[in-house]
This record gives structure tokens, sequence and C-alpha cells, in this order.
């Protein structure tokens, strides 16, 4: 019989700690469950922001590459009550240990989710649960860490949002979970470069008998360490000026590991960052609206007023 899903979360990371060459099918012998429970438990760990990813074994990230700590709602509930649920709360050893770990949880809050969570009364009803998919397909997940392990290229068929559906030959390199998801990193023959490629979007994997030879200076420690989240592009120093409550709320969260802050009259923040492609933070921009003005450079400042002309266009009143 197997541990229960909180004993073995605790396990697998203390097995990453200590053995390293660890693939999915040794921890689910570890733990006496399935493969597809090991990736689920995976997902749990990302998502509770404890990334681990794949390369030659499951190896928990280094410090880093790791994403902001910001907390969600959600994320900040399930944690408390998690901690608050816990058998060793009620040890009186502990008890104060958890203790501590709650306060820091609440000095590390951004702005945004304080205001949310002064709103929010019914925690005692969250489903710790909520966000963990149910089904995690495994079809190529073995496959694929062999793969990485023996350093074989794999044949593809994958369907990517903005090629369709295409046939590649990739070299593997390692799988990372990311942004709610499994992907995995490799030089793509079809397009010359090093791809980010999302496991759910592919339709067969192959392994063949090819073997690579691996560049040494392509890491998971390094490959996202210029983008804003997953995609790549040139570097490009972006500038943003945030006013209001933007301006607050950026100001008490951290966003990317190379950003830099200057705070300017009038509660006006100066925001500066080097990533690479303009793509994903010009999103995020959006989100602050008529708080949030691009500076730097003239190609997001353009795209984003492209973009503001088409919602005014389209939401002006008639």
């Amino acid at each position: 019989m197997g541990m229960a899903k909180y004993d073995r979360l605790l396990y697998i990371l203390n097995l990453l700690r200590s053995r390293r060459t660890l693939n999915a099918r040794r921890l689910a012998e570890e733990c006496r469950v399935t493969e597809r429970s090991i990736y689920r438990d995976i997902i749990s760990l990302s998502e509770a922001n404890i990334p681990i990813y794949y390369d030659n074994g499951y190896k928990l990230a280094s410090g880093n590459f790791l994403p902001p700590l910001n907390f969600t709602l959600d994320e900040y509930t399930c944690l408390i009550l998690a901690l608050e649920s816990s058998p060793l709360a009620r040890v009186g050893c502990k008890a104060e240990t958890i203790s501590q770990v709650k306060a820091k949880v609440e000095s590390g809050l951004s702005e945004i989710t304080r205001e949310q969570k002064k709103i929010s009364v019914d925690v005692a009803r969250v489903d710790v649960g909520m966000t963990i998919p149910q089904r995690v397909s495994t079809r190529f997940y073995s496959d694929l860490e062999n793969a990485i392990s023996n350093r074989l290229s794999v044949d593809l068929e994958y369907d990517s949002i903005e090629h369709g559906l295409s046939s590649r030959t990739v070299d593997p390199y390692f799988i990372i979970f990311r942004r709610h998801a499994f992907y995995f990193v490799g030089y793509c023959h079809l397009r010359g470069e090093f791809r980010t490629f999302r496991m759910d979007r592919i339709k067969r994997l192959t392994p063949t008998k090819q073997r690579f030879t691996r560049i040494k200076s392509v890491t998971a420690a390094d490959y996202f360490a210029g983008s804003w989240e997953l995609y790549h592009g040139e570097p490009v120093e972006v500038t943003v000026r945030f006013r209001g409550r933007a301006a607050r709320v950026v100001a008490t969260s951290q966003h990317h590991l190379g950003e830099k802050t200057e705070s300017l009259a009038d509660g006006e923040l100066l925001y500066r960052v080097t990533v690479n492609g303009t793509e994903e933070i010009g999103r995020w921009i959006l989100r602050f609206g008529d708080e949030a003005e691009v500076l730097e450079p003239a190609s997001l400042r353009q795209e984003l007023g492209r973009i503001g002309q088409f919602l005014k266009r389209t939401y002006q009143q008639k």
C-alpha cells in the first residue's frame, strides 16, 4: 500500500535532495505508486513553487533560475491550510516552527494578494487539490526521459500553435514544469535552433538510435535566465513607468531576477529589465491598463499602442 500523498511529497523532496538520477519509474517504485501519480506529484510540488526539472534524473531547481515567489490568493490559502492541517501543527516542538513558516509566507505576499486576502473570508472551504489536474498524460514521458539520459534523438509529430502540425527530429536536453504545464527543451533539426516544446502538444514521439553530442553550455539553470517566462528572442531592455496602484503592486514584489526599480515623484515607479523578446512582458504590462506606460523600446510601445487603438475602437460607446 502506498503512503499518503502529503507524506509522499515530503519523501520525494528528500529523495531528490539525496539522489540525483531518479526517473519517474524509480520514484514510483520507491513510493509504491504508479508513474502517473509521480507526474501528478511533480505538478503539485511545482505549483507550490518548488520547481523540478529532468536532466538524467529529476532534480530540484537551483535558486538562480527559480521564478519569483509571488503567491496568488489561491496558492496562499492552499499553503496555509496545508500547514494548519498538518499533524505537525499539533506537536509542541514543531508548532512553533510552523508558525514561523506562516509568518514568512505572510511577509512575502504582494500588495494585491494582501488586499484580496482581506476580502476573502472563506478560507476553510478551499480545496487543496483544486489546481492539480486530475489526469496527466504520461504517454511519452518515459521514452523522453530515456532519450535524455542516453543522448538519443527523437522523431516528433508536434502541434505548434504558430505553425500547426509538423514532423521534426529533436535532440532532447531536459524536461521542466513551467506555467502549469510540462515542457521539454531540445535542439530542433527542422528549425536549426533550440526550441521549447509543450508536452501535451506532442502527437507522436519515437526514440531513434541516433546519438547526439550535448552542448555543455545549454543547461536548465541558464536556458530561461533571460526569458520573461518561456519565450526566447533577442535581448532587449524594457523600461516602463508605473503609476497609482500599479506602481505600489510592482514595487512590493519581484517579477524578474534582473529587474531594477526607481521611485519617482508622485508615487510613480520606473521599472527596467532586460528580457529575451517582448511578447510575454507585453502581456504582463497590459494587465495594468492605463497605469503603465512603456518608454522603451519603441517597437513595444508601438505594439501596445496598436492594441490600445483596437480596444478603443472595439469597446467605445456608439
